[in-house]
């Protein structure tokens, strides 16, 4: 014999409603916002409006161009120490907890040693000099 739904199934669905309203009523803005925004601007060709636009400069020339390495590089190293930045806020939080304290530590100091090495490695190489 089935079992019928009881009050409880009507609170639970009912949070599933809210959520799916809400993602409703935002894609209803944001479409709303850009329909609103492409009836509204003024539309005024000009040449230089169709010229091809990049970072600010005008494209004069080959479209090949010499980018030095250490731009990617830097971007590199923003980028390792940016993420395992983010590693140090779930420690923080885990290390403040009760029964965590040394193993949590210990290990912290295992990853960030690893951090230092790395980095050690990249100014002994002569990756962070500007020159």
């Amino acid at each position: 014999m089935a079992q019928a739904a009881g009050p409880g199934y009507t609170g639970y669905f009912h949070m599933y409603a809210v959520v799916g309203v809400i993602a409703v009523v935002g894609v209803l803005f944001v479409a709303v916002a850009f329909s609103a925004g492409r009836l509204l601007r003024p539309v005024v060709p000009t040449p230089e409006k169709l010229l091809t636009y990049e970072c600010g400069v005008d494209p004069v020339g080959e479209g090949w161009a010499h980018t030095q390495v250490r731009y990617y590089v830097y971007g590199f190293l923003y980028v390792i120490f940016a993420v395992d930045s983010i590693f140090l806020f779930p420690w923080a939080t885990v290390f403040a907890a009760d029964g965590y304290g040394a193993a949590t530590l210990v290990e912290m100091f295992i990853f960030l040693g690893f951090l230092a090495v790395g980095l050690l490695y990249a100014w002994k190489k002569g990756v962070l000099e500007w020159t």
